[in-house]
């Protein structure tokens, strides 16, 4: 039998050709809130079904559950705050039953939202608790200062009438996902969250994974990134001409994730494993800080949050890897489980010290990137490089 959605039923907020367009006909006089880029992957998320339970946006109870308690108030863990921001002048007039329009950056109406509460939030108190920090060097930290002072929570329905991920041909839903798993005949299926190119260690995690699972989900995150990270359309080249060359056909589905990054380490770490669950995944790999920027994270941290949740109502199974490195000695991909060597023999390289490299000019090394994958980068970084 292939996973249940997370909470039981996989939540759809796309309304009928009718109801959606008398939605667009009423939001006309509805009053606005003015949603981000951000805001409106989380909506498209919703829409699908990726966040279910969830039919919208979090009221306090959740909100505040989620903050102090890595759940939902149901008791469900979840553990980054799902919310809808709004200016005071936004929000003034709205009560509980009122309906109000959410504004899409190119003005189109992304979604209707039938409100449930109004309420307040502090900045600082969601910034220590999410990403551990009060910074605003982070990235996430940083994104809630351009939020509103007020929270509004309730229910959506998802107009938005264009492509949200870019990639519209890779874009399936985790209605889709999960019927191309069953025609595959996979009832075991392991997701990778990557926002980087896979690398060397990377494929050997997925490849390890492989040997006990029917299929990879290779799902990388195409949303909001940040702006040093490899642009979404490049990696796809990456992924593309890796899998044509280094796995078995068919026996990976690659779809893209249109999610932004939160950049929340570890309890980001437990939000993806959620999503991938909706898209029916049963095992999804952790690997070294995940979902992690800086410092602000420990190394396995994202992996030791798992022991602080109740894993069995999470459902989908977490795949702890140790970091992964190539060791000359061996003459292949290890970790410190299966390699006797010393650090002089392995070669380690992170995501941020080859977008350096490639920055000048120089080519990732093959300890690190496969061939295929290496000719991509360095020729999108000469490109880059190039006068407009």
């Amino acid at each position: 039998m292939p996973i249940t959605p997370y909470g039981g039923t996989l939540v759809d907020l796309r309304p009928e050709t009718r109801e959606a367009s008398e939605l667009r006909r009423r939001a006309r006089s509805l009053p606005q809130i003015r949603v981000s880029a951000v805001t409106l992957s989380d909506l498209y998320l919703l829409s699908v079904g990726a966040l279910s339970p969830l039919d919208g946006f979090m009221g306090e109870g959740d909100y505040d559950a989620v903050l102090e308690g890595l759940a939902l108030a149901s008791g469900l863990p979840w553990s980054i705050p799902l919310t809808l921001s709004a200016t005071r002048a936004e929000a003034s007039a709205l009560r509980p039953g009122d309906e109000a329009a959410l504004v899409a950056p190119d003005g189109e109406t992304a979604a209707v939202i039938t409100v449930r509460e109004v309420f307040g939030w502090n900045r600082d108190r969601e910034a220590e608790a999410v990403y551990g920090t009060r910074e605003r060097a982070h990235p996430g930290v940083a994104r809630l200062d351009s939020l509103g002072e007020l929270l509004v929570g309730g229910e959506v329905k998802y107009l938005y009438p264009r492509d949200v991920s870019g990639f519209p041909e890779d874009n399936l839903t985790p209605a889709e996902t999960r019927e191309e798993f069953a025609r595959r005949g996979w009832r075991t299926v392991v997701a990778f969250q990557t926002r980087n190119p896979v690398h060397r260690a990377h494929e050997y995690l997925q490849k390890v994974a492989l040997e006990s699972v029917d299929g990879l989900l290779l799902h990388p995150l195409v949303g909001d990134t940040k702006a040093d990270d490899v642009p979404a359309d490049v990696r796809m080249r990456c992924y593309r001409v890796l899998l044509e060359n280094y796995y078995p056909a068919g026996r990976v589905l690659l779809s893209v994730l249109p999610a932004a990054m939160r950049y929340a380490g570890p309890r980001e770490a437990v939000f993806h494993a959620i999503i991938r669950r909706n898209y029916g995944a049963t095992h999804f790999i952790v690997g070294r800080d995940h979902a992690g920027v800086g410092n602000y994270y420990g190394t396995y941290a994202a992996q030791e949050i798992f022991d602080r949740i109740d894993t069995q109502a999470l459902g989908i199974v977490p795949l702890k890897f140790e970091h992964a490195f190539f060791c000359r000695a061996c003459g292949q991909m290890a970790s410190t489980r299966t390699c006797p060597h010393g650090r002089e023999h392995h070669v380690v390289l992170s995501g941020t010290k080859v977008r350096e490299s490639l920055a000048r000019g120089e080519r990732p090394p093959a300890e690190f990137s496969r061939p295929e994958v290496a000719d991509v980068l360095v020729e999108a970084a000469a490109q880059a490089l190039q006068p407009a």
